[in-house]
């Protein structure tokens, strides 16, 4: 930050395991967000190794970190990040025009995953359209449609009020129950309830993990 070092993260490490589901917590400053964006191969870091799905991605370049996050990450956001004017179908379809898949395989497996989170029926349903829920159930099938590695979520109930929190937290463990590994940042301790472990961020260091 200009002419002085800020150390966001000091001697952190941990290994999750496939088909973990893991809440992040920590209040602000805390390091997790940082921790969050090492993970998602938004941010590298500036020592240390870091090892997804086999592949030490610590060391990659912006062109093969874009194509790791295409491929083996998915993203789930607080704000849910769903092109306003386009149906929930072409919206889950984005990351495989990104892939390379032709139109008729993208729109079956589009079908195929927002029935998996319990939308079928709202494909063609513009955001508009949509509760904050199922808003929240599209940017879910977007992040699964690639079939990837890792769920990352951010936040993922932050806009939403308590029920429709416990729709998406159910929806969720549902998904890790699959085997689909998750990793969820959150400062809501009801929330992190619903995930198998719980790692704890203070001043840029881990001060307790539930594992």
């Amino acid at each position: 930050m200009g002419d002085q070092q800020f150390e966001a993260l000091k001697g952190v490490s941990f290994n999750i395991a496939a088909g973990e589901f893991v809440a992040i917590m920590g209040a602000s400053g805390s390091g997790k967000s940082t921790c969050m964006n090492i993970i998602g191969c938004l941010d590298r870091p500036t020592s240390g190794q870091y090892l997804l799905d086999g592949l030490d991605v610590a060391g990659m370049d912006g062109n093969q970190l874009a194509d790791i996050r295409n491929q083996k990450l998915g993203f789930v956001f607080q704000g849910f990040n769903l092109l306003a004017r386009t149906p929930a179908v072409e919206n889950i379809e984005l990351p495989l025009i990104y892939a390379g898949l032709g139109a008729k395989e993208r729109r079956a497996k589009a079908m195929e995953v927002l029935d998996q989170v319990g939308l079928a029926g709202k494909e063609f349903n513009h955001s508009s359209q949509l509760s904050g829920g199922q808003q929240q159930r599209v940017a879910v099938a977007r992040a699964l449609v690639n079939k990837p590695a890792l769920l990352l979520a951010d936040e993922p109930t932050g806009n939403l009020d308590s029920s429709t929190s416990e729709e998406i937290m159910a929806l969720f463990t549902t998904l890790n129950r699959q085997g689909i590994t998750i990793i969820m940042v959150t400062h809501e301790h009801d929330v992190a309830a619903h995930a198998g472990r719980q790692i704890t961020f203070r001043d840029g260091r881990i001060i307790s993990d539930s594992n």
